[in-house]
């Protein structure tokens, strides 16, 4: 069950866009699609190990609520400043939210 109290943190998730400049190169940069009140809770060690490789210190899970906009693995979200990469999305119950699992960019 996710509490109110706890989505104490703003996250805005950005999708990686291409658009072509006059020149014809094509340019690639993170564009803001959706902000999402977030819980952040910190990976315990043996998780991170086995999660995401050792050494991957920066390694966090969001907890959102429900929303119908489809967040993707190829999708990044931006918590105080800091950009991290979705490894993995969870939903918790039916439309009860989602728990995300992401690495610092």
């Amino acid at each position: 069950m996710i509490e109110s109290g706890n989505l104490d943190r703003v996250a805005i998730f950005e999708r990686q866009v291409e658009t072509v400049a006059a020149s014809g190169a094509v340019l690639k940069t993170w564009a803001p699609f959706l902000t999402l009140r977030a819980e952040l809770r910190e990976l315990r060690t043996d998780e991170v190990a086995t999660g995401f490789g050792e050494g991957d210190a920066r390694a966090v899970v969001l907890v959102v609520r429900w929303h119908p906009t489809a967040i993707l693995t190829s999708d990044r979200v931006v918590i105080d400043g800091r950009a991290y990469d979705i490894k993995e999305i969870a939903e918790l119950g039916r439309r009860g939210g989602w728990k995300l699992a992401a690495v610092a960019a």
